[in-house]
C-alpha cells in the first residue's frame, strides 16, 4: 500500500525551512507537512537513521507570520536521489504546540485558494 494512502491526514505543501540541530544543518526545504507527519527534502549529506527520534526546528516562510517551532518527530523513511534525499518523518510531539497548529492551519486555509 503507498505511504499516502495510510496517511491519516491530509498532507499541505509547503515552503518553510528546516533544521535538525547537530544532525541536519543548512537550507533544508519542508515539501510537506500535516498534524501528523512531515516530509523534508535535503541537499547536503544527511544522517539521519530510520526509526530514530530527532527533534527538527520548523521556520516557517514569512507570509505566514508564525514563529519557528520544534517537533519531536520519528524518521520513518528515506528516499535518496543523485543530489537530494527525501526524509520522512511521523510527528510525536510539539512543544510549541500552539506555533504548530497555527501553521497547519494558515497551510489548510492557502490550500483551498488553490
Amino acid at each position: 500500500m503507498p505511504v499516502i494512502e495510510m496517511r491519516t491526514s491530509p498532507r499541505y505543501n509547503t515552503i518553510a525551512r528546516a533544521r535538525i540541530p547537530g544532525v541536519l544543518e543548512g537550507d533544508n526545504l519542508v515539501k510537506n507537512l500535516s498534524i501528523t507527519g512531515c516530509c523534508l527534502e535535503c541537499t547536503a549529506f544527511c544522517d539521519i537513521k530510520p526509526n530514530t527520534q530527532y527533534d527538527i526546528v520548523i521556520m516557517p516562510e514569512a507570509a505566514a507570520d508564525i514563529g519557528e517551532f520544534d517537533l519531536h518527530v520519528e524518521c520513518r523513511w528515506i528516499r535518496s536521489g543523485d543530489y537530494y534525499c527525501d526524509v520522512g518523518f511521523l510527528v510525536i510531539a510539539s512543544p510549541k504546540g500552539k506555533r504548530f497548529q497555527r501553521y497547519v492551519d494558515y497551510l489548510t486555509y492557502h490550500s483551498t485558494l488553490a
